[in-house]
């Protein structure tokens, strides 16, 4: 039996699955339990003692969880100190000139994770070569360890200048300080990134440092937690890149797990998209606290090093070198809060409600309007399987939660609902640009993939807002993240800062580097271990731009016969650049970054396809309500149990499609169809192909 959970915001979810029959096919089961902050290993077992699965069964766990980015959000981490180069003790406070908010002179730079009497200097210099110019001295390291031992510091971070080319001075200086303080947590920067730019490198380093002791504690208590009731093999934990690593992979480098919930979801995406010939997809996840968006083209997943947490229009936010997909987050979930500002404007999010107290028809003490609330008061979730049927809406704290704001506004309770999905669709639809116009797509040529608890709920408006055509909501949606953790590879990313003229007869050099890129990979893999024997596979990309540029755009590096084709490589770079910034230049083109990628393949469910029992659409109708469909009107609109949906059915909004977690809004006109696995196929009236 093969298992995974994701422990969102709201709930924790489980994905698992046993062995199956001669086709390889096997019954995928979920589950959903509450998150339990602060000790979200409880929730773990909770669902999994909900789902009856005993971990003795289990030969694969896997896991994903918020618990790095809560850390950082919330400043949970531990005190942190910085040892740097001489006379770069600042970078972290001087970080950027940018300004997002650009006319806003009063804009404040984010305030470093390390105070200033926190951040030390060693004597030590290494050349942008990677030159050891000066060897670090050493010497004042005991009594500066002594310093930080009596201000409590708990965790340790090393960067000096241009260790990403050479870490030999970081490498000396984590062995001494380990030596003299075997209990303090250290990271050196060349141990999280290779990459160069000053201020982002340490930034990434500090905030893995900051985590790193949460990270240990929490990945050690769910390992003992899941040992303790029988598991015999150690969880993979799910990371930012759409892999899986080992847990002691995890622990060493806990960063790397910041948006590990989101990621899985994103390569369950590529994943199905594959499945069913729809290899251009935009991705949209609605939890419970936040909505996440991320484009997927030919298959391909986007990865980025260029990722910051807490960067909005008006704050820069701290950078983390760290591979992620390139993901948008707001924060717009089900349990987004509404409120009015000091100028009577209405917003929605990012405050959420959370698992506890939860929206206010949850009956849990909830005192303000969430969108779960408006979709319940305008009829688009059934109160007969309010949340999976688990809880009967608690209309009177709805109604007396929503007052105060609709009296404020002067609007009825219905008119307020209404506002509050209209904003909520608006944040996401932003969103949605941002991974997709923004960055040179047509929405157009691109399918919508939605999932989560509100995902369906709101997705069809969403693509009628961009003109997206067609619509999927994939089976198993509402633990969508969790079954992609069941989906996901052993998975490493290397990324080596090495400029590069790419003039005739630099292959070689590329060449040279990158096998001992892979040296370097096969003896992770080798310490790492795992429950697989199968050799790692590589990918190979690079990060090129036109000589005299700052940015750079990542591309796949092109091999013939075993032999890189910079030509074919360079022309690659030349359409990206077009695409993304609307021009392309005649220049020379200069090597930023190396980028290898590692998989190990791991056994994964082959997705069953649905049985057809004969059943008629009739069978699946559950009866008529009344549903408000904003500006299409409030119609009397059908309610069909979409368990009883079998492929090859189809049929004509207005409908509610209701499963025991997930809700599909149909609006009039849309036709919805079910395909062979149960994926839902929503097409958009008047919005055919081009």
């Amino acid at each position: 039996m093969r298992a995974a959970t994701d422990v969102g915001g709201t709930f924790t979810d489980l994905v698992y699955y046993g062995s199956g029959g001669p086709d390889g096919r096997r019954e995928i089961r979920i589950a959903k339990s509450d998150t339990t902050p602060p000790e979200f290993d409880r929730g773990v077992m909770a669902v999994l003692e909900k789902a009856e699965v005993d971990p003795k069964e289990l030969n694969f766990f896997a896991h994903g969880s918020t618990v790095i980015i809560n850390a950082l959000t919330e400043r949970k981490g531990v005190k942190t100190a910085l040892i740097t180069t001489k006379g770069f003790r600042d970078v972290l406070e001087i970080a950027r000139g940018t300004r997002p908010d650009l006319f806003n002179f009063n804009a404040r730079k984010p305030k470093p994770f390390v105070e200033r009497h926190l951040r030390a200097e060693l004597d030590e210099r290494t050349s942008f070569k990677g030159e050891i110019r000066r060897p670090v001295d050493l010497a004042p390291l005991a009594e500066l360890l002594g310093y930080f031992k009596a201000e409590g510091v708990e965790a340790i971070a090393i960067c000096f200048l241009h260790a990403y080319r050479n870490p030999e001075n970081e490498r000396q200086a984590l062995a001494e300080i380990k030596r003299l303080w075997p209990d303090v947590s250290a990271v050196a920067s060349h141990e999280i990134s290779r990459e160069w730019r000053e201020y982002e490198r340490t930034s990434t380093t500090v905030l893995s440092a900051y985590v790193h002791p949460v990270a240990k504690r929490y990945i050690g208590r769910l390992e003992q937690r899941l040992a303790d009731a029988g598991l015999k093999h150690p969880p993979y934990m799910m990371q930012s890149n759409g892999g899986i690593a080992t847990a002691e992979a995890a622990r060493r480098n806990p960063i790397s797990m910041v948006e590990s919930g989101p990621a899985s979801g994103i390569y369950a995406s590529a994943h199905f998209g594959r499945l069913i010939g729809e290899p251009n997809l935009i991705v949209l996840d609605i939890g419970g606290t936040t909505a996440k968006c991320a484009l997927i083209e030919q298959g391909e997943i986007k990865i980025t090093t260029d990722y910051s947490i807490e960067q909005d229009r008006k704050r820069a936010g701290y950078p983390i070198q760290t591979p992620v997909c390139e993901i948008v987050e707001i924060g717009n979930g089900g349990g987004s809060i509404a409120w009015v500002d000091g100028g009577g404007k209405l917003h929605v999010g990012p405050q959420s409600a959370g698992a506890m107290p939860g929206p206010a028809s949850y009956g849990r003490g909830g005192t303000k309007p969430t969108t779960t609330d408006a979709n319940l008061l305008v009829g688009r979730i059934d109160p007969a399987s309010f949340a999976g049927g688990a809880i009967a809406p608690d209309m009177a704290a709805l109604e007396a939660a929503f007052r105060p704001v609709a009296e404020r506004l002067g609007l009825s309770d219905r008119e307020l609902a209404r506002g509050i999905i209209r904003i909520a669709n608006a944040n996401m639809t932003n969103a949605l640009r941002l991974v997709s116009t923004n960055k040179g797509y047509d929405p157009r040529d691109f399918t919508l993939i939605a999932f989560g608890g509100g995902g369906p709920m709101h997705c069809v408006e969403l693509a009628r807002e961009l003109n997206i055509p067609k619509v999927i909501v994939p089976v198993h949606s509402a633990v969508f993240s969790a079954l992609g953790m069941l989906l996901a590879d052993l998975r490493r990313d290397y990324l080596l800062t090495v400029p590069t003229k790419l003039l005739p007869g630099a292959e070689a050099a590329i060449a040279a580097t990158l096998d001992q890129m892979r040296a370097q990979a096969l003896a992770d893999c080798e310490v790492d271990g795992s429950a697989t024997d199968a050799a790692p596979r590589f990918g190979y990309l690079a990060d090129l731009r036109y000589r005299g540029q700052e940015h750079a755009v990542t591309v796949p590096l092109v091999l013939a016969d075993g032999a890189i084709d910079l030509t074919a490589t360079i022309d690659l770079f030349h359409d990206a650049h077009e695409r993304r910034y609307t021009y392309r230049l005649p220049n020379e083109v200069d090597l930023v970054n190396l980028r290898l990628v590692a998989t190990i393949e791991v056994d994964k469910p082959a997705l069953a396809e649905k049985p057809v029992t004969g059943l008629r659409l009739a069978d699946a109708i559950l009866g008529t309500r009344e549903v408000d469909f904003d500006q299409k009107g409030i119609h009397a609109t059908q309610i069909i149990d979409g368990l009883k949906l079998e492929p090859g059915m189809s049929l004509v909004g207005p409908a509610i499609v209701q499963e025991p977690s997930v809700t599909l809004v149909v609006p009039p006109g849309d036709r919805v169809s079910v395909d062979r696995y149960g994926n839902y196929h929503i097409e958009l009236a008047g919005l055919g192909a081009l």
